[in-house]
């Protein structure tokens, strides 16, 4: 099975280039090959394909622990330069969809990717943006409590300058990882209902800064996406 690593900030995935859907993946799959001292290593395993001859791209992403989430902002900018770089789209715009609707991705000249990533939908501090969401303001990022069952769960400071936010993420399915571009837009979404930033927002996280722009219809999220590697893993 030929796989593409790709990565957005740290987040990273393994990338199954399958347009015309003959390779499905599953659990085990998705364990062995997230494995990062038995296996290849990644927080997931996207599948690309194309259900329907001239349709549109249909992205199926697997947690490192091989459960199916709905979607990704760091995957699906990955997705875009991976369907890019296999000549499957041309670019510099696509459209995939993803379990939580169609997504609209943009592939920029300076490197970086933006994707509409839909509208959130806020009660409290959770966040539904497809996927699931708790946004919990902390003093330091320091110390945090930990991932919570069932949900992505982000830890947020205010700053360090004006409109940004400093974050750690604990994804389900994966544990800590370097960036979550779907919470990002959680985070900023709640902030800005919250007074505490404007419409366009830069969320710092450990593996680096992506902007999230809430002024429009839709969340619109941009950061960089870089190609790793490619590798052939035997399977079964």
């Amino acid at each position: 099975m030929h796989l593409r690593k790709y990565h957005g900030l740290g987040n990273d995935f393994l990338i199954l280039v399958d347009p015309d859907g003959k390779q499905p993946i599953d659990v085990d799959l998705a364990r062995a090959a997230c494995d990062r001292h038995r296996g290849v290593g990644a927080d997931g395993l996207i599948r690309i394909a194309r259900p329907v001859a001239g349709g549109p791209l249909t992205m199926e992403l697997r947690n490192a622990d091989g459960t199916r989430a709905e979607t990704s902002g760091n995957g699906l900018r990955c997705v875009a330069l991976a369907v890019v770089d296999a000549g499957v789209e041309p670019g510099p715009e696509l459209t995939v969809t993803t379990d939580a609707g169609p997504r609209r991705l943009t592939l920029h000249d300076d490197g970086t990717v933006s994707a509409e990533m839909g509208v959130a939908t806020i009660e409290g501090r959770h966040v539904d943006l497809g996927n699931p969401h708790e946004v919990v303001f902390v003093e330091q990022l320091t110390v945090v409590s930990g991932p919570r069952a069932g949900v992505n769960v982000e830890y947020v400071t205010v700053g360090p300058e004006a409109d940004e936010l400093s974050m750690r993420v604990f994804e389900r399915g994966v544990g800590e990882t370097e960036a979550c571009g779907s919470g990002a837009c959680a985070a900023a979404a709640v902030a800005h209902a919250e007074g505490k930033v404007g419409p366009q927002v830069t969320v710092h996280q450990p593996g680096g800064a992506v902007t999230v722009d809430l002024s429009g219809p839709t969340i619109v999220l941009t950061g960089p996406a870089a190609f790793v590697c490619e590798v052939d893993l035997p399977w079964p």
